[in-house]
C-alpha cells in the first residue's frame, strides 16, 4: 500500500507515524495537493491528503478513517485508541480538538499565502479558536501524571497533538509560545524525541500563491 501526501501536513504525518508504530509497511508518495492535484484526484476527488491506497486498490481518505482501518487491522490489543466506552470518547475528544486546531492553522496558512488582502475577521476568528484549543489542551495535559496522555503507552491523541503543535509552531510561531503552554511544550518534546517522529518529518513548505 502507499500513502499520499507530504509530511509537513500534520494529518499525513500522524498517519505515517501510526503506520510505522504498527509495523505496517507502506510506500510514501509525497504528492502536493497543488502541484500534483490531477494525480491525487484519481484517488480522492476532494484533492485532500492523506490518502492511503490499499493493496486491493481501495483508497481510504481522511486521517481519522485511515487510522480507524489501521486500528482494526492490528486488533484491539495493539490499537492506539480505546475500543469503546468513556475512555474512547475522551480520547476522541482530545483528537478532535487537536485536528480542529490543525484545520484552523492550515486555514490561516492559506489565508496568508493565497489571498492578497487577508480577511481580518476570519483571521481573528481562527486565532481565537486556536488560542482556546491550546488553553484547553494545556489544562488537560497538565492534569495528566502518566507519561502519555492516556496511560503508559503512546496513543493516537499523543501523536495528533504533537503533529499539530509542530505545524502550528512552524506556521504561526506568534500563536504558540512554549512558555505559555509548558505542558504542551513538554509533550511535544517527548514525542519529537522518538525515532519515528525524527524519521517522519518535513519542514513546512506552504504553497507560494504564485
Amino acid at each position: 500500500m502507499f500513502l499520499i501526501g507530504q509530511y509537513d501536513s500534520p494529518f499525513v504525518r500522524r498517519t505515517a507515524i501510526a503506520l510505522k508504530l504498527y509495523d505496517l509497511p507502506f510506500e510514501h508518495r509525497p504528492w502536493s495537493t497543488f502541484g500534483d492535484a490531477e494525480t491525487i484526484a484519481q484517488y480522492n476527488p476532494l484533492l485532500r491528503v492523506p490518502v492511503l491506497v490499499l493493496d486491493s486498490g481501495e483508497a481510504l481518505i481522511d486521517s481519522a478513517a485511515i487510522l480507524d482501518h489501521l486500528d482494526e487491522t492490528v486488533g484491539p490489543e495493539k490499537a492506539m485508541l480505546a475500543r469503546s466506552g468513556v475512555d474512547r470518547r475522551k480520547q476522541l475528544r482530545t483528537i478532535a480538538l487537536a485536528t480542529g486546531l490543525g484545520d484552523k492553522a492550515v486555514s490561516l496558512v492559506y489565508e496568508r499565502v493565497l489571498r492578497k488582502e487577508q480577511l481580518k475577521l476570519w483571521v481573528e476568528r481562527c486565532e481565537t479558536q486556536i488560542a482556546g484549543v491550546l488553553a484547553a489542551l494545556e489544562q488537560e495535559r497538565a492534569a495528566v501524571a502518566t507519561p502519555w496522555w492516556y496511560g503508559e503507552r503512546i496513543g493516537h491523541a499523543d501523536i495528533a497533538v504533537a503533529c499539530v503543535l509542530r505545524f502550528t509552531t512552524e506556521a504561526h510561531p506568534h500563536l504558540l509560545d512554549g512558555a505559555r503552554y509548558p505542558a504542551l511544550a513538554a509533550h511535544a518534546a517527548r514525542c519529537e524525541a522518538l525515532p519515528v517522529f525524527r524519521e517522519i518529518v518535513q519542514p513546512l513548505a506552504p504553497p507560494s500563491g504564485d
